[in-house]
């Protein structure tokens, strides 16, 4: 069997973290690795963690994942970075490609649909 996709959490929210946790633990080949609160703890997180995938929140209380993507992304290039969103902005998601992000998910989509952008 192949190895996990290492995962981080990265929201403002901790209940928001502990909510999409628990969806991805419930799949076998996902594995949270870490959490964050904030741009700067995604950072510090990343660099310790070396996760496949960061789950990053547009809205957070230090940076907006926006303005934390560049450096995520210059930083840990096999990294695949996926933006969560309340907002379904055609212009964010505009911003957030241009920025390196490998993906775009609202928080309001299904379950299943979360996972398989997580995929």
């Amino acid at each position: 069997m192949a190895d996990p996709i290492r995962i981080l959490i990265v929201d403002g929210h901790a209940a928001a973290r502990a909510v999409i946790g628990r969806l991805l633990a419930q799949e076998d080949d996902l594995e949270l690795v870490g959490e964050a609160g904030s741009g700067c703890e995604a950072v510090f997180e990343a660099r310790a963690l070396k996760p496949d995938v960061i789950l990053i929140d547009v809205v957070m209380p230090d940076q907006t994942g926006l303005e934390v993507l560049p450096s995520l992304v210059r930083e840990h290039s096999e990294t695949k970075v996926l933006l969560l969103s309340m907002q379904d902005d055609p212009g964010s998601v505009r911003e957030a490609f241009a920025a390196g992000a490998s993906g775009y998910v609202l928080k309001e989509a299904a379950d299943a649909e979360v996972v398989a952008a997580v995929r």
